[in-house]
């Protein structure tokens, strides 16, 4: 009956044993997890503290590239009206040209 009852309590000792070995494994992996999420933590931190400064500074770049853009719209726009005039004298030209030439009869043909 002493042999039983010391061959139990070695072996709830051995399940305890290896009970308590899991637990510190546990604590392990949950201090290493817990290191990495502030070290996470860390680098958002110093990232989102500087986001209001860079979106300002990113707003600013947008609106002045805007600024160009309409500028360089407005030249886009009149260098097409003035090829369009001159695309308009060019014809007038032609056609000034063709009836002088049918009137004062020098029209060359082509041979």
């Amino acid at each position: 009956m002493v042999i039983l009852v010391i061959l139990v309590n070695t072996l709830i000792s051995l399940m305890l044993f290896y009970v308590v070995w899991r637990v510190w494994q546990l604590k392990q992996q949950l201090a290493y997890i817990a290191d990495k999420l502030t070290a996470y933590e860390s680098c958002t931190r110093t990232a989102l503290n500087k986001a209001p400064e860079n979106i300002y500074l990113s707003q600013q770049n947008i609106y002045n590239l805007r600024q160009k853009n309409q500028a360089l719209q407005m030249q886009i726009q009149q260098v097409r009206q003035i090829i369009g005039l001159l695309l308009l004298a060019r014809q007038i030209w032609q056609r000034y040209f063709i009836k002088l030439g049918l009137i004062s009869g020098k029209r060359t043909v082509a041979k």
